[in-house]
């Protein structure tokens, strides 16, 4: 009885230690995500759509990190939106978030019909990544193109719901 006993504990142990470990990515349709793109609370919101493979969005990622970090403890939120493909998730979105210590949130937007929803994000966006987009009920803003941490930072200071 001792020794099932034990074997129960080390394998629930290792289920917990593993899910604490263990990196989950949402995956949405456009339906499904279109409400993060509309919130009306008091929570200024950064947006940013981003993949593994584009350079100029690896690139610019730590600048957005480093404002997630600056404003955590803020009413504000961090959401890169992956356009990796789903099947991407375990074999390189996942090793990419863990590689790069990447810790705002991560949701994959897996919608392959882009032309349906991209204008439906900001009419002015072309379908070029990266893209950000700040807001919160009183502010918008709109950039297809790299961004910077000072940028990031004005936009957010400046509009920053107190």
């Amino acid at each position: 009885m001792k020794t099932i006993c034990k074997f129960l504990l080390v394998v629930l142990f290792g289920i917990s230690i593993n899910h604490v470990f263990a990196q989950h990515i949402p995956v949405y349709n456009f339906e499904e995500f279109e409400p993060i793109l509309h919130q009306e609370n008091d929570t200024t919101y950064v947006i940013n759509f981003w993949a593994t493979w584009c350079i100029p969005c690896v690139k610019e990622l730590p600048e957005f990190e480093k404002v997630n970090l600056k404003f955590q403890s803020q009413k504000f939120k961090m959401i890169l939106v992956s356009l990796d493909f789903k099947s991407q998730i375990e074999n390189t979105v996942i090793p990419f978030i863990k590689e790069n210590k990447i810790q705002s949130e991560v949701v994959l937007l897996s919608d392959p019909n882009a032309n349906s929803w991209i204008n439906k994000v900001n009419k002015d966006w072309t379908g070029s990544i990266p893209v950000t987009i700040i807001y919160n009920k009183n502010f918008y803003f709109f950039r297809e193109g790299t961004m910077n941490f000072n940028e990031i930072n004005q936009i957010i200071t400046k509009n920053l719901i107190k």
